[in-house]
């Protein structure tokens, strides 16, 4: 058995402007799986940058309120949301509250760098 706690986790500024903590990678981990999971917080006020990835993502939200974005669509995301960004769709996420906007997100297949573009 394979157990992590996130308070263990170090965070991580990444490419998105997000903070990320990674859970699961099996490039990292002894977990046969073809997916990654973190757990980030975009800042008060903050988003993310205007990204696409080859893989598909899963988002669930955990705290805060905020906008996702995906290619010509926006929704209001908070707590018990979930979003799928299918693979290759533009895709960025604000917070429009005053405190961190906390999610989940599930990449299938697993992250890797090469696989994300920031768009301008």
């Amino acid at each position: 058995m394979l157990t992590k706690d996130i308070a263990n986790l170090t965070p991580l500024p990444v490419a998105d402007y997000s903070m990320l903590r990674e859970i699961l990678h099996p490039e990292r981990d002894p977990v046969d799986i073809r997916y990654s999971l973190a757990h980030a917080v975009i800042h008060p006020r903050g988003a993310s940058l205007r990204h696409r990835l080859t893989s598909v993502e899963v988002y669930h939200f955990l705290a805060g309120t905020g906008v996702m974005h995906v290619a010509d669509e926006a929704t209001t995301v908070g707590p018990g949301h979930t979003v799928v960004v299918p693979a290759g769709a533009e895709q960025w996420l604000e917070n429009t509250e005053d405190h961190g906007l906390e999610f989940l997100c599930i990449v299938d297949p697993a992250w890797r760098e090469e696989d994300e573009e920031i768009l301008p």
